[in-house]
């Protein structure tokens, strides 16, 4: 039996802004469901594709890095150093998942840092 763990991502910064704890649905620290894993992408739960998920990073559109997790790896910008996750409050009830966008073109992975902050990319 695979161990799920919890994921947390990491903006450009090294604050945790959101994680995981089934590898799919996506929380704020503050309990607010934001978003979901679908395959290799993130989706809102208004049907936006947000972005790709891969090697433990997560990417805009552009290729550029949005977030970090521990386990990132392979092609992406310097990590800054991480830092101390909050608490977690009590979940939200997740929303229904609209239906998705059809995912884009994955896009060339770059070497920098996307323009969009940790919120920008789940308000998209």
């Amino acid at each position: 039996m695979k161990k799920i763990m919890s994921i947390t991502f990491y903006d450009r910064n090294g604050i945790p802004i959101a994680y995981t704890d089934d590898d799919c649905h996506i929380f704020y620290f503050s309990g607010e469901a934001v978003g979901y894993i679908h395959n290799d992408s993130i989706y809102g739960y208004h049907g936006k594709h947000l972005g790709f998920y891969e090697t433990g990073w997560v990417r805009d559109h552009s290729g550029a890095c949005v977030f970090f997790t521990e386990t990132a790896s392979g092609l992406g910008p310097v990590k800054p150093v991480k830092g101390i996750k909050p608490i977690k409050s009590v979940k939200s009830i997740k929303q229904i998942k609209s239906v998705k966008q059809i995912r884009p073109v994955r896009p060339v992975r770059q070497l920098f840092w996307s323009n969009l902050s940790g919120r920008q990319f789940f308000n998209q």
